[in-house]
């Protein structure tokens, strides 16, 4: 048995004390990904952003808002786990400063400085160590050769590429990739069934390998 750790939904970055940026993330992959590693009889903590979709009651669930709580959180959780399932989407930038009252409506435009927040998968798959990571890699274009090229930075050792039309759906439509390039499966239909053929491929060649 092993214990992993998922990474689930959004998060959301204030711009003052009642607006943020997000994304549609509802956290349904993530919640599959943990049913389906509980089946197999795993160890579940998932640290998730605010989302209204119910977790396996098996899994033990850490709940953050912001990017910086999930890496925070989720480091910690990851010393004590076997490996990480990235599945979250988590907000790839945050606001140099947020106020720290609503900011008003004046009639006119307002510019919002933006800045890269810090990559969760890629700043724990440079520490894993003896783990295993999996990423997700939602991208508009050119899906492999990006999916692969994150693979690769994020030092991951499967990514599970995706498209937009995963985002708060049902169901998707993903392939899961090595670091050599290889397409070890192209899965489509429920997120249910992505996520137990992607459980079935961590099971066989990152835990029962090792």
């Amino acid at each position: 048995m092993a214990r992993i750790l998922i990474t689930s939904g959004p998060t959301r970055q204030f711009l003052d004390p009642v607006r943020y940026l997000t994304n549609a993330s509802s956290g349904r992959m993530g919640r599959a990904l943990a049913e389906s590693a509980i089946a197999l009889g795993h160890e579940v903590v998932i640290v998730s952003g605010p989302v209204e979709v119910d977790y396996p009651p098996q899994a033990r669930v850490v709940p953050v808002v912001s990017t910086e709580e999930m890496l925070t959180t989720a480091a910690k959780e990851f010393e004590n786990c076997d490996g990480l399932i990235g599945a979250a989407a988590p907000c790839d930038y945050r606001p140099v400063r947020v106020e720290s009252r609503k900011i008003p409506k004046t009639g006119q435009p307002i510019d919002l400085h933006l800045i890269e927040t810090d990559d969760v998968v890629a700043t724990l798959g440079a520490k894993k160590g003896h783990r295993w990571v999996v990423g997700f890699a939602l991208e508009t274009l050119d899906h492999r050769l990006r999916a692969l090229a994150k693979l690769e930075r994020k030092f991951c050792d499967l990514m599970v590429s995706n498209g937009p039309q995963a985002i708060s759906a049902p169901d998707n439509e993903v392939e899961v990739l090595t670091p050599t390039g290889e397409v070890v499966a192209s899965i489509a239909g429920s997120k249910e069934i992505i996520a137990a053929e992607i459980l079935r491929i961590i099971q066989k060649r990152l835990i029962e390998s090792r």
